[in-house]
């Protein structure tokens, strides 16, 4: 082999806050912060620069450091959208140690067994989540220390006797750090899944696989980024790294906003005309908010051209009414926690300019085609490839430079499967057509997982709670149309010969063993569920025979 003759520098995060800071220095990072004093919950506006999130990385560094933390250690989070957060995400895994975003949204025994999976060292939390904290605490007993994320004369009130302050941390520190020169297949950082069948499974990021998918995601036909934009995520940095876009905005120089805990219409709105914001990412239930906002309040956008949906399916009426009555291009992205997460936008290639809006839209409203490193395929259940027609559907797999090998610590085995050039692909658990110009769209799933406002809900968790209670004998749980948040629950149960049991009772049973939104909306009884030959609940009739029901909270 002949090698080229190129410099070999590593791709590693802490580069991408270098560049930043040195080429884009004067850039601005904008944060809602959490400490109060406003009505909302919300506090004052933060503002400094990436040069500044670029010395404070350093001194948080040194910091964890001075805490012991070493390579490899995992150092958790427990956060909104802000500048700490931000820092975080450098400082930790700058220095060799692995970030790893903790939902705050999971039920506390999720939680606490993420924690302790992951042997999280130190956690960081927003004030908003210490009376969370106070109740992990006495369970993870491998945390040495909780940091609030605050200054000291905001810090909580709560009873731990580790815990200590993020800025006086910082503070004591002078910046003077040089980023190591890690190998690019360091671990930098980890993510959890929902944990829709078992345990969550983490998934574990290098340097490399960051970067390189930071420059995927910028490009002109996914995301879109450039310096001359202002970019407020309203996805959480703790879903699958914000969608990357803490990594990419540094990476070409774009001003952030961060929203914090207030992600209700009128605040998302105050904040995108306050900033100028360009271009926004998030769910689709955040953006029905907005728009009702924006529709009822009677407001445009004045600077807002473009935003990325995901998390779920995007109803085509949301974006025909982003598009035609606010002027606002919606960029419709597919990805999943073990993709980093991005593996198709749907942009229209030049042949599509001409088409009409109605023609235009129907492209759109698929999951898109694959960005560049995302590779995809749809396959039967032999495992043979099938034809891109768009009528064909099959089991959707990916592979690339981005997409997960194996889950943290051998969790869920090997899921990789392997084709006839014994190259492993990742089975994404999706079902999918694939149509002859390279556009996906999923037309079920192979799980019965529930999507619900962009997070998932385990129907066999809930399963399992009703057949706890005394008088039931057998239960269902399938997802039903919710105009809001795309799917919610529904309880279909059969009830012991003789026993007595209402909707609200059963409803009720559910309540401090799961989280509130995991609750189903509404419960049926029937006389006896279908079940497949071998025994297993036929859930594909259940879905047909409730397609037509209405939840009460529709």
């Amino acid at each position: 082999m002949l090698r080229g003759l190129i410099q070999e520098v590593p791709l590693l995060i802490s580069s991408l806050i270098t560049h930043a800071s040195r080429h884009h220095g004067d850039a601005e990072i904008v944060s809602r912060t959490v400490e109060g004093p406003a009505a909302d919950g919300s506090g004052a506006i933060h503002r400094y620069t990436y040069r500044d999130a670029h010395k404070r990385a350093r001194q948080l560094a040194q910091a964890l450091a001075r805490l012991g933390v070493k390579d490899g250690d995992r150092v958790g989070t427990l956060a909104w959208n802000g500048y700490r957060h931000f820092e975080a995400f450098y400082g930790i895994s700058g220095m060799g140690a692995v970030m790893h975003t903790v939902n705050p949204r999971l039920f506390p025994e999720q939680l606490v067994y993420i924690i302790n999976h992951a042997e999280d060292g130190y956690m960081l939390f927003d004030l908003t989540f210490a009376p969370l904290v106070e109740k992990l605490a006495p369970a993870c007993k491998g945390v040495k220390g909780w940091i609030a994320m605050t200054d000291r004369a905001h810090m909580p009130k709560i009873t731990l006797p580790n815990l200590l302050c993020y800025e006086e941390l910082v503070a004591a520190e002078n910046g003077n750090y040089e980023w190591p020169q890690l190998d690019e297949y360091t671990a930098s950082s980890l993510c959890y899944t929902s944990g829709t069948t078992g345990n969550p499974k983490g998934v574990l990021y290098s340097h490399r696989s960051t970067v390189i998918h930071a420059f995927a995601a910028a490009l002109p036909d996914a995301l879109n980024i450039s310096a001359r934009d202002v970019m407020l995520p309203v996805v959480p940095m703790f879903h699958a790294n914000a969608w990357s876009l803490p990594y990419g905005c540094a990476m070409v120089g774009a001003k952030l906003v961060f929203p914090g805990a207030a992600l209700d219409g009128k605040s998302l709105y105050e904040l995108f005309e306050a900033e100028k914001v360009t271009v926004s990412a998030g769910v689709p239930t955040v953006w029905l908010a907005l728009l009702m906002y924006a529709g009822q309040e009677k407001k445009k956008f004045s600077t807002m051209n473009r935003t990325v949906i995901g998390g779920s399916a995007c109803p085509p009426a949301m974006i025909k009414t982003f598009q035609e009555e606010y002027g606002v291009q919606v960029l419709h992205a597919w990805g999943m926690t073990e993709m980093s997460p991005l593996g198709t936008v749907s942009t229209l290639k030049a042949k599509h300019l001409k088409l009409s809006k109605e023609q235009k839209l129907a492209i759109q409203s698929k999951q898109g085609h694959n960005i560049f490193g995302a590779d995809m395929k749809i396959v039967d259940g032999e495992g043979k490839d099938l034809p891109w027609d768009g009528k064909v559907f099959g089991d959707l797999l990916v592979r690339g430079p981005w997409i997960t090998s194996s889950y943290f610590k051998g969790e869920g085995g090997d899921p990789l499967r392997l084709d006839e050039k014994g190259q492993g692909w990742f089975p994404t658990g999706d079902v999918a057509t694939i149509d002859p110009d390279g556009y996906m769209q999923i037309t079920d799933r192979s799980k019965d997982v529930i999507k619900t406002g962009g997070e998932w809900i385990s129907t066999i968790d809930l399963e399992n709670i009703a057949v706890g209670h005394p008088a039931v004998a057998e239960a269902a749980v399938i997802g039903c149309f919710h105009p809001k948040w795309d799917e919610r629950p529904l309880l279909i149960v059969v009830k012991k010969p003789g026993a007595e049991l209402t909707r609200e009772e059963l409803l009720k049973f559910y309540e401090g063993k799961v989280a509130k939104w995991w609750m189903p909306d509404d419960c049926v009884f029937v006389d006896q569920l279908p079940h497949t030959a071998t025994g297993k609940l036929l859930k594909t009739k259940l879905r047909e025979d409730f397609k037509g029901h209405k939840l009460p909270t529709a």
